[in-house]
């Protein structure tokens, strides 16, 4: 049964909200008459869930709260091409097997923000449909488009000025998302506002293809003080999989500039609550102090307060006390001496032997045994190794030495 609640209702059409097409007032019309309606968000499976799927994901989970069916789209075709929103150069495909790889935890994770107990929420796959096209449906549904619309996309007009490529099937992503609106016949579409285009492109489908108004809701994208959003490809996301430390960790290390928005599209804070935050803010409290309890309500949507608890008390105890933390990573090592580079490299504290130098080089590198600490100043270094000495690259990450 559909809940009309004005307050609730309100709260899901702005908190967090970029833009709603055709308008608010329409959509909060439909609301407030208890159509129940069919609301649905897709995720192309090209890696991990990460915290911008969770601004999302909670604004699905308003709607559920309400009643209205909700649908989970994994696009396990659509990831095959590639979506070209946002890109420079043509994604790289993947294969069927790389896409249902990185698909395969996104329920359990999903669940941490929808109730999948309930009846009104469902997981569907566009490879179902999208693969019983024939070539005639296809020439069909791109007969809706033109190449002039298509071709308006910011990241296309970059590529042309550029003298970039711009392949042909990356015309056909938006298409064929727009046709997953008419193969679910949904009312509405919530994504990210990087996925405008897109989500247009399935309301222009829908009013052509079934003479039906689809809305769409865009929400606020999580972006740095440069302008790119926290995702996957910045290097710089979340991931919904984190563990409850490193969550809390990496959320500290955002930029003051993130903590008005974090608080308002990744917390269940009340809005009460979030303005006297942003209050507080603004009259001169410590952004530390607002940005731990920041980030103590991010790791409490997705473990739990128990685990934000203990996840708070570990980052005082490494940042404010400077000591070790309680559950380090075991590396194990035949060698008695090793170089500093190919240690941080081979633990996997850094990506790549570059990233090590320039950690040394910038005083962020430590050995700790028992009461005694040595910064590593010399890229060449080699390490005399000892059992159970812990090795310290950055303000976050640590592994403990044993010795076979």
């Amino acid at each position: 049964m559909v809940k009309v609640d004005q307050q609730k209702i309100e709260e899901f059409l702005e908190r967090g909200v970029e833009n709603v097409y055709p308008n608010k007032e329409e959509l909060r019309s439909v609301l407030m008459s208890g159509k129940k309606l069919k609301i649905y968000n897709g995720i192309d499976p090209t890696g991990k869930l990460h915290i911008g799927h969770g601004v999302v994901l909670q604004k699905l989970r308003q709607l559920q709260d309400l009643g209205h069916e909700i649908v989970v789209l994994i696009g396990d075709f659509t990831a095959t091409i590639g979506d070209p929103t946002g890109k420079s150069k043509t994604r790289k495909p993947l294969t069927r097997k790389e896409v249902l790889a990185n698909a395969k935890n996104y329920k359990k994770q999903i669940s941490k923000i929808l109730d999948l107990k309930k009846f009104n929420v469902r997981f569907l796959y566009n490879e179902k449909w999208t693969n019983s096209l024939k070539p005639m449906d296809l020439l069909s549904i791109a007969s809706n488009f033109t190449v002039a619309r298509l071709l308006e996309r910011d990241m296309f007009q970059e590529r042309i000025k550029a003298g970039e490529d711009i392949h042909v099937h990356e015309f056909f992503y938006p298409i064929l998302q727009a046709y997953d609106s008419v193969s679910m016949d949904v009312d509405m579409e919530i994504g990210g506002n990087d996925q405008t285009f897109n989500m247009l492109a399935g309301r222009t489908l829908m009013k052509k293809m079934k003479n039906k108004e689809k809305f769409v809701l865009t929400t606020k994208l999580l972006v740095d003080p440069t302008g790119k959003k926290m995702g996957k490809t910045e290097g710089n996301m979340i991931n919904l999989d984190d563990n409850p430390i490193d969550m809390y960790g990496k959320i500290m290390s955002w930029p003051d500039s993130l903590i008005d928005l974090g608080l308002e599209v990744c917390t269940k804070l009340s809005i009460k609550e979030v303005e006297e935050l942003k209050n507080k803010l603004s009259n001169g409290t410590n952004p530390r102090d607002i940005k731990a309890i920041l980030a103590k309500e991010i790791v409490k949507v997705y473990h739990g307060e128990k685990d934000a608890v203990m996840a708070e008390k570990e980052f005082n105890k490494v940042f404010k006390k400077g000591e070790i933390p309680t559950e380090i990573e075991i590396f194990k090592i035949e060698k008695r001496e090793y170089p500093i580079l190919d240690l941080l490299c081979d633990s996997k504290l850094t990506a790549s032997k570059n990233e090590a130098k320039r950690l040394v080089e910038g005083g962020g590198v430590y050995i700790r045994e028992e009461q005694k600490e040595t910064k590593i100043t010399d890229w060449k270094e080699k390490i005399n190794i000892e059992n159970n000495m812990v090795v310290q690259a950055g303000k976050r990450r640590f592994i403990r030495i044993e010795t076979e």
